[in-house]
Formats: structure tokens, sequence, C-alpha cells
């Protein structure tokens, strides 16, 4: 089976539900009670397709206004870009050219881009149309997916389809360009591979660093 790595960040404004969206992914469990992310939090996930196995390293970024001018550190050398809003919140949504411009100058490769509208639970309360969110995602040549992490919306279909676009990607690159992503810069942190052997049928999905999800499970207990 073909393998490709590949490196996602989550960016966008404080309190739009990036990490509850990631945690949700990763380690099937939310909560309404996960502290502010601090610089940044590193995850890892295997997505199996029919095809191949995408690993991606997921860097969830911390949408504090003082953390902001490390954020190109993190996301530097990225493959993909979850830029993440809240429906409710037009500041989160205007929000998104901001980190788009610093994407732009800070990662000259093609990056596959989705546009995340978050928390679409709270329909009720939307203060941005999804048909104006659309509209920009289709100017960026990105997807647009709304999500929801309380209920689990849309989420698998986002890592899903981004890694699916990933796959594409590696296959249009010259067999020289194919090569993972750089390693972390030094003082972040990573996973470490598993020792144990391959399962002879493997799950969908696959998720490994069980220390950076113990943090959010212990909010939970």
């Amino acid at each position: 089976m073909k393998v490709v790595e590949a490196k996602i960040v989550v960016l966008g404004s404080q309190g739009v539900g990036k990490t509850s969206l990631v945690v949700r992914y990763i380690g099937k469990m939310f909560s309404k009670h996960i502290s502010p992310t601090i610089g940044a939090s590193f995850f890892t996930c295997n997505i199996n397709l029919q095809e191949a196995r995408v690993k991606l390293q997921v860097w969830d970024t911390a949408g504090q206004e003082r953390f902001r001018s490390m954020a190109p550190m993190y996301y530097r050398n990225a493959n993909a870009a979850l830029l993440v809003f809240d429906i409710t919140s037009v500041a989160s949504f205007a929000a998104i050219k901001s980190w788009v411009k610093e994407l732009q100058s800070n990662v000259p490769e093609p990056l596959v881009l989705v546009l995340v509208g978050n928390k679409a639970d709270l329909e009720h309360a939307r203060a941005v149309p999804a048909h104006d969110a659309a509209r920009y995602a289709a100017a960026l040549g990105a997807a647009y997916t709304e999500t929801s992490a309380l209920h689990d919306q849309g989420i698998e279909h986002v890592f899903t389809s981004t890694a699916r676009e990933l796959l594409l990607q590696a296959h249009a690159r010259p067999a020289a360009d194919a090569r993972p992503p750089h390693e972390p810069a030094v003082g972040t942190h990573r996973s470490v591979p598993s020792t144990q052997p391959p399962p002879r049928r493997p799950a969908p999905r696959t998720r490994t660093h069980p220390q950076m999800l113990s943090r959010y499970q212990s909010q939970l207990s």
C-alpha cells in the first residue's frame, strides 16, 4: 500500500472550536471545557483510503493574538490548512483573510485549503450566511464544509476529503519530490512511531499520540 505523509495546520481565531474539532476526530470525544491552546498542539493520525494510507501530522495552532507571531513556525512546510471560523461570529470569518495572507507569505508550495464553518449546531444564531462562506472558499480555490464538534457533524468528511486531495497532490508531484514533510521545529514535540506490528486488517482510521489526548480526557472526568 502506498503511504503518503503530510502536515496539516488548523488555523482560526480564538474560540472558534479548532481544538474541539481535532480532539473530536482524533479522540472521538467532546468537552465544553477545553483550555485554550498555548502555542500549538501536535497530533498524528492515519487515514486508510482504498488505494493508499495517508499519515497526517495535525498542528492545532493557538488563536490568541499574543501567540500570533509564533504561528509561522508551526505552519511552515505545511501541505494543507483547515481555516476555521465560527458561523455565529462575523469577526472570526473576517479574520480568515489574515490567516490566508500569512499562509501565502510563509508557504510557497501549493496547499490544500479547506474553509470550515464550525458550530453548525448554533444555526439559530448564525451570523455568516453559508453562501457567503462558500463564495469566499471558491475564490480561494478551497472546499467549504460546515461542522459541529458538539454533534460530530461534518468532521469526518473534512479530514477524509483533505486526505484524498493530499493523495492527488502527491500523485501529481514528480517522484523526486515525493518526500515526507520536514521534521518539527526545535522545541516542539511529536509522537513516537509504534514498535508494534501492524494489524492484519487495519481499521479505516487509526489514531496515535495518546499522551496528548490524555490532557483532554482528564477534563471529561
